[in-house]
């Protein structure tokens, strides 16, 4: 479950090895994404709810920013340095 909107983000196995991230309660499908070349065993959260991180059979990690950050009212905060905001590192 996303901390900071209505979604939430399924791993699956076997033939597509994808990760899905969906829309509550609709249960519309928002994204889906792939790049593991063996099926998807892990999936964790970052500790501000913006990026998963996945593991697979494949013995790699990869990095997804799938969520918004969470809203601040601070605005001197800037990016993070683990998970930097670039152009084209969010999904959507």
């Amino acid at each position: 479950w996303s901390r900071n909107c209505n979604e939430l983000v399924s791993t699956h196995g076997y033939s597509l090895n994808q990760i899905v991230v969906w829309r509550y309660p609709s249960m519309s499908k928002v994204a889906t994404l792939t790049g593991h070349t063996y099926r998807v065993l892990y999936l964790a959260m970052s500790p501000d709810g913006s990026t998963i991180v996945t593991g697979a059979g494949d013995e790699t990690l990869r990095f997804w920013q799938v969520f918004p950050g969470p809203r601040s009212h601070h605005k001197s905060t800037g990016p993070g340095l683990l998970f930097p905001s670039s152009p084209g590192s969010v999904i959507r």
